[in-house]
């Protein structure tokens, strides 16, 4: 779906309930605005909301912290380590209600247990990228999903972003290492790129600026180049004999990129192993 395309038909989530307004749950809240959901049939629960989402509030783009019925579908954007105090809202999803949490390391089986009225359940790992529009979310739920609640999920969650469904919730954790913590890995190489290029005798204010936009800039190509793969963008930039090609026989090599990327990423889906239990 296009950027900022309205939601609409069989998809269209009826009345919704967002339990958190934090960084990502109030990511969501905005995308979702931006494309149309607002009004009466969206509540919000924030005890403590930001300037920005009081704001919001008062136009009478959603209902914040207000009485409501159980609705079809429940976003739970809440802190993961909240989730054993939320019992509040245990009574807000009924049988018909599709519970949708984004809390990291609280498995299916976690969810149902908090909210026993509750047939069908989705867990979902977005990335920072959603807070522009740019995330990519992974999905998995149990067997109760309807095709009805999927496509309600899939105009929720594709409003910051792509959306990648999984057919074992064993594989969110996977998710969790390689897009949900993979904004850091980004930031972290244009660190060093960055202090590279200090150490060759750059101002580091300026090594800096090339750092970023030269991340900036590959990411966009990226974007814009859906048919072409990484390795496709990378050989096309890589003259045989040439500096790139100097760079990429270091990173490429036995010891290189490649090795210490796979044991990050090991490392992150190990942790995320461990707090869901």
């Amino acid at each position: 779906m296009p950027d900022g395309a309205p939601v609409s038909g069989g998809g269209t989530p009826g009345s919704i309930l967002l339990a958190g307004a934090g960084k990502m749950g109030g990511a969501m809240l905005k995308a979702w605005l931006d494309r149309g959901l607002g009004g009466s049939g969206l509540t919000v629960i924030e005890p403590q909301p930001s300037p920005e989402i009081a704001m919001l509030a008062q136009t009478g783009a959603f209902a914040l912290n207000a009485p409501c019925a159980p609705p079809e579908v429940l976003v739970l954007a809440i802190k993961p380590q909240s989730l054993d105090e939320a019992g509040a809202l245990a009574p807000l999803a009924a049988a018909g209600t599709l519970v949708i949490s984004i809390l990291a390391g609280k498995t299916l089986g976690d969810i149902a247990a908090r909210f026993p009225q509750a047939r069908a359940i989705l867990r979902a790992m977005p990335n920072l990228p959603a807070a522009v529009g740019r995330g990519i979310t992974g999905v998995a739920g149990n067997d109760a999903v309807t095709p009805a609640q999927r496509d309600r999920a899939e105009a929720l969650l594709s409003a910051i972003g792509r959306v990648e469904w999984l057919p074992d919730e064993r594989l969110i954790d996977a998710v969790t290492a390689v897009s949900g913590s993979g904004p850091a890995y980004v930031f972290y190489l244009a660190e060093c790129l960055a202090s590279a290029g200090a150490g060759l005798g750059l101002p580091p204010e300026v090594a800096a600026r090339l750092a970023r936009a030269t991340i900036e800039g590959a990411g966009e190509l990226l974007y814009r180049s859906p048919e072409l793969t990484p390795a496709d963008l990378r050989e096309s930039v890589t003259s045989r004999g040439g500096t790139t090609a100097a760079a990429l026989e270091v990173l490429m090599a036995a010891d290189g990129l490649a090795p210490l990327v796979a044991r990050a990423v090991a490392a992150a889906k190990r942790r995320a192993d461990e707090l869901a239990g």
